[in-house]
C-alpha cells in the first residue's frame, strides 16, 4: 500500500468553521468598543510616514543646496 503525504482531515470540520466565525465576531465586536477604525488607524500612520520622510527629503534636500 502506498502512503499519503495529504494532510489528514479534521474529523469535524464545521467546528474549525465555526470556531473562525465566532473569533472574527470577537474582534469585530472588541474593536467597536475601542471606539477605533482600523484601517483609518492604518491610513493616517501611512501618512504620518509618507510626511515624515517628505520632510527629511527635504532636510536633506536644502543642506546639499546651501
Amino acid at each position: 500500500m502506498e502512503e499519503s503525504n495529504a494532510k489528514p482531515q479534521p474529523k469535524h470540520p464545521f467546528r474549525r468553521s465555526g470556531r473562525r466565525t465566532q473569533t472574527i465576531g470577537h474582534l469585530r465586536a472588541w474593536m467597536s468598543r475601542q471606539g477605533r477604525n482600523l484601517p483609518g488607524q492604518f491610513l493616517q500612520g501611512a501618512a504620518y510616514r509618507l510626511g515624515g520622510g517628505a520632510v527629511t527629503l527635504i532636510i536633506l534636500w536644502w543642506q546639499t543646496r546651501y
